[in-house]
This record gives structure tokens, C-alpha cells and sequence, in this order.
């Protein structure tokens, strides 16, 4: 569909909205909601509205989609965390699903990424638009950012090793992409390669470019309520919510593409 103007909505848009105004309101519902990087964009932009039009309101937290350590969103599930809905990548939800920590049915898409090359705000944007320009890029850099999630994971154990220079680069892991992005706006690092829509929203850098389609991992990033949630029907208001034509603008300016099958409810 086309993206929604500033000035107005579709049909559907309109249609799906009006729905979620005519659910039962759950006044005291208290949504926990906790999300990766990749979403946030558009998500802190997105959730105002939610909570004025439905009177739900949702506590947020943070956490990796992956990878190791206490503050993956794994993690902080397996030891207890209050969570009523997950937003990560399709990497991490399968694993949350493969660990039966979320409730059967309730995942959904929401949108993709490609994953782009961020430089100093005001630095020269070198080309990254080739398997080869990429390459240099990296070899000239004194230090490379990069998440310990999905993407870094990608990155060190395929894209690296397969361009024959993970011996040859300064590789610095951050627990999160804002660790990534602020090495880079601090000077720690030369350049941060990671999802798009955490470089797009972050302070002190600028997007030099998206990496090529041979070596591109373009990360879906989904939604699901967590197994055993009290506020189950408030979570699936809230992903209606975020998988609607309403929402697509916002993602859309958020370096995403939206790809959630939009059906009436």
C-alpha cells in the first residue's frame, strides 16, 4: 500500500484504528513491553498515540535480540522479568519461540532493514555500495563498531570471514547498537556497521550509505506476547496497532520498510 500522508488516512487505516477504539477498554491495563534497537525508532514515536486512543498504558524496557550475556531479551525473560510483549528480530523471536516463551500464534512481522554504515556527523560518507568499496572501508577504518546482536552476529561470523579480513580489522563488539553509534560519535571508532534504523535516530552520526545486496542481511524485526502475559488482549492491541496502515508512515521514515500482512480484524 501506499504510504499514509501527514495530512490524512486510508480506508483501512481508518477501519483498523476505529477497531481498536471499539475493543473494550481496559483502563487499568498496564502493558510491559521490552524491544530491541532495531524498532525503537519508530516504536518511542508510534506509542503516544496508542496510549492516548486505547487508555492502555505500557512500561518499556530494553534488551539485545540476541546473543550472550544478562541483558539479552532471553536472558531477562529466563530469570523472571515481567514482560507482556517482545519487539525483536525474527532471529531472536524464533529462538524465544523454539524456547516456548511466547504465546503460540501472536508473532507478527512488522518491518525490515537493511543493514547501513554509519560515520561521524560532518565526516566525509565513504562508498559502501560495493562488495569491494565495503571492504576497503573496513580495512582503512583504525576501529569498527558493531552490536553483539543479530547483525553483529552476522557480520563477525559470516560477512567478515567471508571477505577474508577478520584477522585484519579492529573490531569492537558493543552490547547495543547505541553503544555502536556513540563509539562512533565520540571518535572510539571510525565507522559502526549495523541496521539502518538505529543509525537513521541516533545522535552524533550520519547514515554513509547501505552495504551491498551480496553480503546485505536485511533484518526482519517482528512482535509477539509472551507466554503466560496477564494482559494478553492488550498486547495484541498493541501489535494490531504497530501492524497497521496508521503505523507504516512512521516506520517507513524510520529507515523500515513495512511488511505486516494488514487484515481487518
Amino acid at each position: 500500500m501506499n504510504a499514509l500522508s501527514s495530512r490524512g488516512w486510508s480506508a483501512v487505516d481508518a477501519i483498523v484504528v476505529a477497531t481498536l477504539l471499539m475493543w473494550p477498554l481496559a483502563a487499568s491495563a498496564q502493558l510491559k513491553v521490552m524491544i530491541s534497537g532495531g524498532f525503537s525508532g519508530p516504536y518511542e514515536k508510534l506509542l503516544p498515540e496508542f496510549e492516548r486512543t486505547t487508555g492502555i498504558k505500557v512500561t518499556t524496557g530494553s534488551g539485545s535480540s540476541q546473543g550472550k550475556g544478562p541483558q539479552t531479551i532471553d536472558a531477562q525473560l529466563a530469570r523472571g522479568v515481567p514482560v507482556d510483549v517482545v519487539i525483536l528480530s525474527r532471529n531472536g523471536l524464533t529462538e524465544l519461540i523454539a524456547a516456548h516463551r511466547i504465546a503460540a500464534g501472536t508473532d507478527v512481522d512488522l518491518a525490515r532493514t537493511p543493514l547501513g554504515v554509519a560515520v561521524r556527523a560532518g565526516a566525509a560518507k565513504p562508498d559502501v555500495s560495493t562488495v569491494e568499496a565495503f571492504k576497503q572501508v573496513l580495512l582503512n577504518a583504525n576501529a569498527v563498531a558493531v552490536p553483539s546482536s543479530t547483525s553483529g552476529i552476522f557480520l563477525t561470523k559470516e560477512v567478515f570471514p567471508r571477505l577474508g579480513i577478520a584477522d585484519r580489522i579492529n573490531v569492537k563488539i558493543t552490547p547495543r547498537g547505541t553503544g555502536a553509534t556513540a563509539m562512533v560519535a565520540a571518535g572510539e571508532a571510525d565507522i559502526a556497521v549495523m541496521p539502518v534504523s538505529e543509525i537513521v535516530h541516533a545522535r552524533g552520526v550520519d547514515l554513509a550509505g547501505v552495504i551491498a545486496e551480496e553480503i546485505q542481511l536485511n533484518q526482519v524485526f517482528a512482535a509477539a506476547v509472551v507466554a503466560g502475559s496477564k494482559e494478553a488482549e492488550a498486547g495484541k492491541r498493541l501489535i494490531a496497532f504497530l501492524a497497521s496502515e496508521r503505523a507504516s508512515g512512521t516506520i517507513k521514515s524510520s529507515g523500515m520498510e513495512p511488511i505486516a500482512k494488514r487484515q481487518p480484524d
